[in-house]
């Protein structure tokens, strides 16, 4: 059985394409193509058709998928190409028995969307909620090489195999979460973020296990704003 991605380690990258480069597909939903019944989905904005696009890779939480996901995010699909793949198993590999199989998934779907779409690799996101938001951290302490930003909601967790670059961190998390608690979760998260050196915004907001318009707009202005090539962080 093949090692491949048992470190967490995403090898896809942006390809340099012409900025002129027409985009593949109209604007709406489309099959990722990753082969029944989890294959995920493809969301394409609204726009002129050609040029570079931010993107946004969003993870669904536990027994979650694609479209549940779409749902999570919201208005921040208008600006972006999402990427919104399925996990192979109820939740993501990590929490199943090791990185491997949902990040060879993940990788090949980077490699689909980075050979046909002309990408901004300034503004290039992986993202989630819950279990999906755990995951995304985890991914964008071990791929900031590739990801510009992480935006996780109400994310439990960080499990990094090793560190790589430097992505730009957006936390929120509810006061009166009762799935995932703040106390145990992001208000421990992102001090030890701070820590060590990463940027980040954070945000509480009085409300549960969810994501609220408040939430959408605040990650959607720290995503659009790019970023600054930083250092390595401290390991």
């Amino acid at each position: 059985m093949s090692t491949e991605g048992e470190d967490g380690r995403l090898p896809a990258r942006p390809q340099p394409l012409p900025t002129s480069t027409p985009w593949p597909l109209p604007a709406g939903l489309h099959p990722l193509g990753m082969g029944a019944p989890r294959d995920g989905l493809l969301s394409v904005p609204e726009g002129a058709g050609a040029g570079p696009l931010p993107l946004i890779v969003m993870l669904h939480g536990a027994t979650g998928h694609a479209r549940r996901a779409l749902k999570r995010l919201g208005s921040l699909a208008d600006h972006a190409l999402v990427l919104l793949p399925d996990s192979l198993g109820e939740s993501w590999d990590v929490l199943e028995g090791g990185y491997g199989p949902d990040i060879r998934r993940l990788n090949a779907a980077l490699e689909r969307v980075f050979a046909a779409w002309p990408i901004d690799a300034a503004r290039l996101a992986i993202a989630g909620f819950s279990d999906g938001a755990s995951y995304a951290l985890s991914l964008g302490l071990m791929n900031g090489d590739l990801f510009s930003h992480a935006l996780c909601f109400s994310p439990g967790f960080a499990a990094p195999m090793g560190l790589a670059g430097r992505a730009a961190f957006f936390l929120s998390h509810g006061t009166e979460d009762e799935i995932l608690p703040i106390a145990t979760c992001s208000r421990r998260l992102m001090p030890k973020l701070e820590r060590s050196g990463y940027q980040g915004q954070y945000m509480e907001f009085p409300g549960g296990h969810e994501v609220t318009e408040e939430v959408r707009a605040a990650a959607l202005a720290f995503f659009l704003a790019g970023r600054e090539a930083g250092a390595e962080p401290e390991s």
